[in-house]
C-alpha cells in the first residue's frame, strides 16, 4: 500500500496578493483557523507573517497576547480569582520595585536625574491645590 502524502506547495514573499492575505486574515479572525493552522495550511514559511497580516489588515486586536479568555474568568471560582489577581498585583509591585531601584542607581551613582512627568493643566472650571 502506498502513502498518499499530500504536498504542501512553499510560496516566497512575493507570490502573496492583498486579496489573498485578506483572505487569511478573514479566516482566522472568523475562527476557522488559527493563525499557525492557516500558516501551515497555505505553505506560509515565515513564523510570524499571518500574525503581521492580522495586525495589519485585522478588524481585531492582534497587539498583545490574551492572558485569559472570558470563559476561562467565568469557569474560576471566586477564591481563585482573588488569588490570580493578587497574583499579577504581585508581578506588578515587583516590577515597580525594579524600576525604583534602577532609577535610583542611575541618579545616585552615574548621576543621571530623569526629569519627571510635568503635572497636567487645570482645567478652567476647578481650583487649584495650596
Amino acid at each position: 500500500m502506498k502513502k498518499h502524502l499530500k504536498r504542501v506547495i512553499r510560496r516566497s514573499q512575493r507570490d502573496y496578493s492583498l486579496a489573498f492575505k485578506l483572505q487569511v486574515v478573514q479566516q482566522v479572525e472568523k475562527g476557522e483557523l488559527t493563525y499557525k493552522r492557516a500558516q501551515k495550511h497555505y505553505g506560509i514559511q515565515g513564523k510570524s507573517t499571518v500574525l503581521v497580516w492580522l495586525r495589519k489588515h485585522g478588524t481585531l486586536d492582534w497587539t498583545l497576547p490574551k492572558q485569559y479568555t472570558l470563559e476561562n474568568e467565568r469557569k474560576l471560582t471566586p477564591e481563585q480569582r482573588i488569588k490570580q489577581l493578587e497574583t499579577a498585583l504581585k508581578d506588578e509591585q515587583d516590577k515597580n520595585l525594579i524600576y525604583k531601584t534602577m532609577f535610583d542607581i542611575l541618579q545616585k551613582e552615574h548621576g543621571i536625574a530623569l526629569p519627571k512627568k510635568p503635572l497636567p493643566k487645570q482645567s478652567k472650571g476647578s481650583k487649584p491645590k495650596e
